[in-house]
């Protein structure tokens, strides 16, 4: 159990590796490069410099292998600073990292929102005002 706690270096690489580790398994559930590339390939996009088919789908997994690498190893760095910090340094911190990224990542949508909420209600404005000059002038 004392491997296990708060700070320990097996609890730390555990933790890390499991960061990692979802990473991993969502990109994979949510992003199917083979589907992309035939839907790419069906409606006649491509990628400048890639041959559409098989060739696409595998540049499309080497592209998000590489970005998927960088931005586990980015979450991994940002949930064990505060892990590290509170075990070795004795830093209180009262919004660890996992809790700092579902705040910012709530946030941010939530700004998201209120923008596209704005936005929709301006286009709905001016289609009334044009629906009102177009009645008017005939």
């Amino acid at each position: 159990t004392t491997a296990l706690q708060h700070g320990a270096p097996l609890y730390m690489f555990l933790y890390g590796a499991g960061i990692a580790f979802f990473c991993f398994f969502y990109t994979a559930v949510v992003f199917n490069p083979e589907e992309t590339a035939d839907n790419l390939k069906r409606y006649g996009g491509f990628i400048p410099g890639i041959r559409p088919g098989k060739r696409t789908e595998e540049y499309l997994d080497y592209v998000l292998t590489r970005i998927t690498v960088v931005g586990a190893a980015y979450l991994v760095l940002i949930c064990l600073i505060p892990e590290y910090l509170i075990a070795r340094a004795g830093i209180p911190f009262y919004l660890g990292g996992t809790s700092l990224l579902i705040v910012v990542n709530v946030t941010m949508d939530t700004v998201t929102q209120i923008q596209s909420h704005l936005i929709a209600h301006q286009y709905g404005d001016l289609i009334k005002k044009a629906k009102l000059k177009g009645g008017r002038a005939r």
